[in-house]
């Protein structure tokens, strides 16, 4: 049986949104319509009508959607068919194309449930250069990085997003496609860039762990000995090192660990994903509005994650994650003998700008970027704690100034270590 593609993929896909939207369709139509039966049924004058009228109704609305069912499913077994037929290439599309980021969108927002049916679209954790996997073993990594030095920055971006967004802006502000944060760390300090991909759809513990075991064998196999490590997150990407290094505490990598940059990551929450929460919690309460919330509740187990900034198992394990802010917290250590650097953006210059305090950098809030809420607080050297502003969430992967800051507080070891 031949072994399904990724336009395989991406046909089931599309059949599922069709049967999804479908679903809700009907789920509100079915509601609609409960309401004026109730009622007839009990008028003494018409409630056998009523009845009579039900009965007719209703078997033709099962009759009407369940052909439109099978009409999606007999589509989808055709275009699967042709796909099978038409042999076309399973080639991956190219880095930072719009198909590459719509996949990596889709694995944001359905990603846990691409896995779980395992769609070749889901993204599997690798290490990523030119646009493609790495296998992580010495003769491999020596091909990929024929000058790989001692000292390694590995990048992880956030939700919804890939590897190529550390490119991101590098035209409008160097003029130059190939000059980002990984590029200058290397010309500048001498690390050797090594840049992640993942599913940002699934749990951020369960990426944690993979992330634990991939750099585990990544510094196990590196060409040289591998003397000390720098971990730049990204939004989500933030919050799954912090896991990684939580869940990789009994292995010996986070003993190289000597830096740890979290841009713009929510450590206490992300406001829209508590607002989606609430939105469907409400939508849920009506009939009518039911399936609305029913699919506002299909995101993903990574995106319910940062309604806290959940880094652990224990912090959704047995918790209705749909219920009305549903969900635990628990904060693990910082990295002993790392520095980290919590770095936060708004949308104004000043951060206590009211503008500023309500949006953040539109989508993280500084206080959770800092890690300092008024119930939670992470304890690290507040002088490691920078603000940017005016600059939006996407701004702070590749922007002059913010690397001008990371560059100072390497090349002088101003950051103060935790202990």
């Amino acid at each position: 049986m031949r072994t399904k593609t990724r336009l395989h993929g991406a046909i089931d896909v599309a059949a599922a949104a069709l049967g999804g939207g479908l679903a809700t369709i009907e789920g509100v139509h079915t509601a609609i319509a409960r309401k004026p039966f109730s009622v007839l049924r009990h008028a003494p004058a018409v409630g056998e009508v009523a009845q009579v009228v039900r009965l007719t109704h209703d078997g033709i609305t099962r009759l009407v959607y369940g052909g439109i069912r099978t009409a999606i499913a007999m589509t989808g077994g055709a275009a699967r068919l042709a796909a099978t037929i038409a042999a076309v290439e399973d080639a991956e599309p190219r880095a930072g194309s719009l198909s590459d980021l719509a996949v990596a969108a889709l694995n944001g927002f359905a990603g846990e449930r691409l896995a779980r049916e395992r769609n070749p679209l889901a993204s599997e954790m690798s290490v990523r250069h030119a646009g493609r996997a790495v296998r992580l073993d010495r003769a491999a990594l020596a091909a990929t990085f024929p000058e790989a030095a001692p000292r390694i920055a590995l990048f992880v971006h956030g939700l919804a997003c890939n590897e190529s967004i550390w490119r991101l802006h590098a035209e409008r502000h160097y003029q130059n496609p190939h000059t980002t944060y990984g590029a200058r760390l290397e010309a500048d300090l001498g690390y050797t860039p090594v840049y992640l991909r993942y599913n940002t759809g699934l749990h951020i513990a369960e990426n944690g762990r993979q992330l634990a075991r991939l750099v585990d064998r990544l510094v196990a196999e590196w060409p040289t000995p591998v003397e000390e490590m720098l971990l730049v997150g990204h939004s989500m990407g933030g919050l799954v090192i912090r896991s990684a290094t939580h869940y990789g505490s009994a292995l010996d990598w986070p003993r190289r660990v000597r830096h740890l940059f979290c841009l713009g990551t929510p450590h206490l929450g992300a406001p829209l994903e508590k607002a989606a929460n609430v939105a469907a919690w409400i939508l849920g309460r009506f009939d009518v509005t039911q399936p609305f919330a029913a699919v506002l509740n299909g995101r993903s187990a990574g995106i319910k994650d940062l309604r806290f900034g959940a880094l652990r198992d224990e912090d959704w394990e047995g918790t209705d994650l749909d219920a009305f802010l549903g969900g635990r917290t628990g904060d693990v250590p910082l990295l002993e003998g790392a520095t980290h650097y919590f770095i936060a953006a708004t949308v104004t210059h000043d951060r206590h700008h009211p503008v500023g305090i309500a949006v953040g950098d539109l989508l993280v809030r500084t206080a959770s970027a800092l890690g300092r809420g008024r119930f939670r607080r992470i304890r690290f050297p507040i002088e490691n704690g920078r603000h940017f502003g005016p600059m939006h969430h996407l701004e702070l992967v590749n922007h002059p100034d913010l690397y001008d800051q990371m560059h100072r507080w390497l090349a002088t070891g101003a950051g103060r270590q935790r202990r």
